[in-house]
């Protein structure tokens, strides 16, 4: 069976890439290599996939539709698993096209290209930073969402609504993923986890926003991966309907710890693990973030019977320990 990965040079995308290498699947793997952060880290990525004999990598920008046209035309996925998009809630207060053309027009791309060639599981990332300033926690996937208080967040549920009506319209399986707040060995450099080590490690100030009073679900990758994993083996099916309205084999699942953490906990716990103590800079809420995520994981754990497991302290043990090996620090 062949699996194509989108994003598959990113932080979740070359995680997931490698899992279902080491399970025995053959995964196809693309990424546009963009300059939104390290492009030496992404393909530093790319070299540990290229261990695996059953993984290929193809340099392809998902809203270039013809190329992924004919992607799909060359190769028969029975699945996708797309982690392909301009992430970062801050960089779309700067760069809001960027966010249009990956997030929205490459999508559609790829839902015309799974529904064509009869993909029979499209599972796709979603963020917890569709829930904006909703109060009631923790959030779960049957509350209101429609009040995104960034570009990033808009596009996110836009993604959703979009698969939900392929789903409806030509039966296409889609699982959406609301991912919270991922950490570990290989993060983004945009990331807290990773902007706090280093600084810390180099002696600089670290931004604390709100002055702290913030909180995160802070989740490990492997518990994020072994989510996506479960997930992909069970797509959903249209039920028979119990009014005259069909229902649609579409899903959302919030992938997330389920145990939100204050930010300066978080930032205790690196403290601990690299030997250093911070010199925080405390300063107010950005535009664009919210005060605390928190995730409801049950729908997860009824349909997979899979509940994360990483402790906080263990995952941010392992994120510096591979932060010194891999800069040397």
């Amino acid at each position: 069976m062949q699996i194509l990965v989108t994003g598959a040079a990113g932080f979740i995308g070359f995680h997931t890439a490698l899992r279902l290498c080491q399970a025995g699947y053959e995964v196809v793997g693309i990424d546009n290599l963009n300059s939104y952060y390290s492009v030496a880290l992404k393909q530093a990525r790319l070299s540990e996939l290229a261990k695996q004999k059953n993984f290929r990598f193809r340099l392809l920008d998902i809203s270039d539709r013809p190329a992924l046209a004919a992607l799909f035309a060359e190769c028969h996925f029975e699945r996708v698993i797309h982690l392909a998009a301009q992430a970062g809630v801050r960089y779309s207060l700067e760069n809001p096209h960027a966010y249009a053309d990956a997030n929205l027009s490459g999508f559609v791309n790829l839902l015309e290209a799974c529904r064509q060639h009869q993909t029979r599981h499209l599972i796709y990332a979603s963020s917890s930073s569709v829930y904006g300033m909703n109060a009631k926690v923790p959030f779960s996937t049957d509350d209101p969402v429609e009040h995104p208080v960034s570009l990033y967040a808009a596009t996110k549920r836009s993604n959703e609504l979009m698969a939900q009506t392929y789903s409806h319209l030509y039966q296409l399986s889609t699982t959406g993923l609301r991912f919270f707040t991922v950490y570990g060995p290989w993060g983004r450099p945009d990331m807290a986890p990773f902007k706090f080590t280093k600084a810390i490690l180099e002696d600089q100030p670290i931004d604390i926003y709100n002055n702290g009073d913030m909180s995160r679900d802070f989740t490990y990758i492997d518990d994020i991966v072994e989510a996506v994993l479960r997930i992909q083996d069970c797509p959903p099916c249209a039920e028979p309907p119990a009014t005259p309205r069909p229902i649609p084999p579409a899903r959302l699942f919030n992938v997330g710890r389920g145990a939100p953490v204050r930010l300066l906990d978080f930032v205790h716990c690196i403290e601990q693990a690299t030997g250093i103590a911070a010199r925080k800079r405390m300063l107010p809420m950005q535009p664009g973030d919210v005060p605390q995520t928190w995730a409801d994981v049950s729908a997860l754990t009824l349909q997979t019977g899979f509940t994360p497991t990483i402790e906080l302290e263990d995952g941010v043990s392992r994120f510096v320990h591979w932060y010194r090996a891999f800069y040397r620090t």
